[in-house]
């Protein structure tokens, strides 16, 4: 690739050299190439040439340097003169579209495309980078087909495309697109891996299992293990499916999914007692560490607006997820100074103070609470018979 550039460069020397001429140091320039000095070849070459020239082909080379220098304001500019002065050449559009791009203006890149796309409406290449550049997924889908169609055996476009028909439920068109990838490339080990889950949705268990069982062996990744293991489970093979499940726990990498499934292996061989415990775990696994702190967060909303059943209610909730330590303070907060319910704010107030998640920065409330319960002794030994 940099034989390729300093090449090109060479050949826009003498063509710059030959058109005008110019005191220019071929030895210089070619130097500056060979050493990757591009902004020093850019300034040396502008050096040459009056801000105002209109010579092209020396602005086609200043631009160049500019751009792989990563002097992307003073290569735009040198761009659009170009495409000011020779309109719709599509080699200056793409760089055009490929500065924006790297400065994060896809609105423009994409722009610059479409241009392109106007001018050759069967630029691959085109089509491949304006998917890339839209939000809109209709919009993504419709640029990708064009490039597959167009370039069927392109693995990065068939990728796109394929994910993007998975996320539309179009699960034989994706298979269609990545199984003519990879019979154009059976080494390229990302469309085979790509190709799994949607095999799996299709009912192909067999064909997941012998390509994914490659895969493995080839130290894939978790999703190709999961993929598999499904395939085992749906083809009865349930002793495979769970050896492959627990090769992801070893490694800690099970999640929801993955330990439903191995339960309902366990379950399929009989084994209850197992089944049973990973019916557990999924459970556990399913339930984010998190719920009760969003509990808190309603409990406490409702609590300020004086809506204290619900305030309760959404606190209570949080506690059957975890002993969340702020809930067991704002519960015994709120029925002591709020219900004036005595016995129940001592219940959330010794929870809280026998939380093993309390640290220095409970002491405030620590305090608080051992000053409460203090309070309520004597009005518990007034009301003792």
């Amino acid at each position: 690739m940099k034989k390729h550039a300093i090449l090109l460069a060479l050949l826009v020397i003498f063509k710059i050299s030959y058109a005008q001429e110019i005191s220019l140091d071929k030895e210089k320039l070619l130097e500056f190439y060979q050493t990757q000095r591009y902004a020093e070849a850019a300034a040396y070459l502008a050096s040459l040439y009056p801000a105002e020239t209109t010579d092209v082909k020396a602005l086609t080379q200043i631009a160049y340097c500019n751009m792989m220098a990563g002097k992307l304001v003073d290569a735009e500019k040198n761009y659009q003169k170009i495409n000011e002065l020779q309109p719709q050449q599509i080699p200056v559009l793409f760089s055009l579209a490929n500065i924006n791009s790297r400065r994060g203006n896809t609105k423009n890149a994409a722009d610059y495309l479409q241009q392109v796309v106007k001018i050759d409406s069967n630029n691959f290449n085109a089509y491949k980078r304006l998917a890339d550049y839209t939000d809109s997924a209709a919009l993504k889908l419709q640029h990708l087909q064009k490039a597959n169609k167009l370039n069927a055996t392109e693995a990065d476009v068939a990728f796109d495309l394929a994910r993007a028909y998975r996320n539309e439920k179009s699960y034989q068109r994706a298979y269609d697109v990545l199984k003519t990838a990879i019979t154009a490339d059976t080494s390229n080990l990302i469309l085979q891996q790509a190709l799994l889950p949607i095999a799996n949705f299709l009912s192909k268990y067999n064909e997941v299992v012998i390509a994914g069982e490659k895969l493995i062996k080839n130290g894939a990744d978790a999703n190709v293990v999961v993929d598999v293991a499904k395939a085992y489970f749906f083809l009865k093979n349930y002793k495979k499916a769970i050896s492959l499940y627990q090769m992801l726990e070893k490694k800690a990498m099970q999640n929801e999914g993955t330990l439903y499934f191995t339960s309902l292996s366990y379950r399929e061989l009989k084994n209850y007692e197992m089944a049973a415990a990973y019916a557990k775990r999924t459970i556990e696994e399913g339930i984010s560490p998190n719920t009760s702190a969003y509990y808190n967060v309603l409990g406490g909303i409702y609590d300020e607006k004086q809506q204290l059943t619900q305030a309760i209610n959404a606190y209570k909730k949080g506690l059957t997820y975890s002993a969340n330590k702020n809930i067991q303070y704002r519960l015994g907060l709120l029925y002591d100074l709020k219900l004036k319910q005595t016995k129940s704010a001592q219940i959330y107030y010794n929870q809280f103070l026998k939380n093993k998640q309390l640290n220095d920065e409970d002491k405030a409330q620590i305090d608080y609470i051992k000053a409460r319960l203090e309070e309520f002794k004597p009005v518990a030994q007034k009301t003792s018979p």
